[in-house]
């Protein structure tokens, strides 16, 4: 007797499209930060920082992408406001400072991590083998928080406000998973 589904809840293929949407509208965002960050941080000595970070959010963003393709799963209908949002977070943070922008990093990436964390754990539950996304989330993440790792040997912690903004962009993130989930 094979169990039925309630109503809402979605098939493991539609579920995997869901992850990979997130997946590439959160490294889309990334990166989208990072280029605000630069933007803002010219002749900044956390440049050469900000920009490997932002090159692996562009390695991640590339695998997501093909898989976006090669499974064809559209990509979340608010990209253009990831574009926008993502820049203009990066860029207001890096124009308050290096450790304003480092603080960003720390509650972005800290997010992330729980997100592929599950992601992980839901994955070893579904019937079809997905060990190569399985692999890459879970190098990805080893990345992300290399990222916040670095955010915080970079001072994140000694901005001033450092809890109230990091929870209010925690939240932003968490919306935007919750939304590019489903749009």
């Amino acid at each position: 007797m094979s169990l039925k589904r309630l109503p809402g809840e979605l098939t493991e293929q539609e579920e995997l499209s869901s992850m990979i949407r997130v997946n590439h509208a959160g490294e889309y965002g990334a990166k989208r930060i990072y280029e605000g960050q630069l933007a803002a941080l010219k002749g900044s000595s956390c440049v050469p920082t900000i920009k490997h970070m932002k090159d692996q959010e562009q390695v991640h963003l590339d695998y997501f992408s093909n898989e976006l393709v090669n499974r064809r799963i559209r990509p979340t209908l608010l990209s253009p406001l990831w574009h926008a949002g993502g820049f203009l977070l990066g860029y207001a943070t890096g124009f308050l400072g290096e450790k304003v922008a480092m603080a960003c990093t720390v509650a972005v990436e800290d997010v992330i991590d729980q997100h592929y964390e599950e992601q992980e754990e839901r994955l070893k539950t579904f019937k079809a083998p997905e060990q190569d996304l399985k692999n890459k989330i879970a190098q990805f993440r080893a990345e992300e928080l290399e990222h916040k790792e670095t955010g915080l040997h970079h001072g994140a912690e000694d901005t001033p406000g450092y809890k109230l903004l990091t929870t209010g962009i925690k939240n932003i993130t968490k919306l935007a998973i919750f939304l590019s989930k489903r749009l």
